[in-house]
């Protein structure tokens, strides 16, 4: 079970429950995705500018690795979720507030915010 203390949140995708976490590891590869050198700047990388589908699948695949799941950015792109491109959206959103927590802003389906 999730534990949103911790910075943990529950997602289905593939008809499957799963935990997602950006722990520090996860964050440091977030850093080197959008090539920012700090934990501020991926901060403000995430909310000032529109994520691209390539920026979903970064963050859904650190996140599920931080959640303990053993899956590549390949496995993650090949997942599917009810809701479509705006599930996948949602779940970042939430990953992202409950990491940066209120002052992130949520992304829609096409990625911007």
């Amino acid at each position: 079970m999730a534990n949103r203390h911790r910075g943990e949140i529950a997602a289905e995708l593939d008809g499957r429950q799963w935990t997602l976490c950006l722990t520090l590891g996860a964050l440091a590869e977030l850093e080197d995705h959008f090539n920012v050198p700090s934990l501020t700047g991926l901060a403000d990388a995430v909310a000032g500018q529109p994520l691209s589908t390539g920026d979903l699948i970064a963050i859904l695949a650190a996140g599920l690795k931080g959640g303990g799941h053993d899956l590549t950015r390949e496995d993650v792109a090949e997942m599917r979720h009810a809701g479509g491109p705006e599930g996948f959206a949602r779940i970042v959103a939430e990953l992202l507030q409950a990491t940066f927590g209120a002052a992130e802003k949520e992304v829609d389906a096409a990625g911007t915010g």
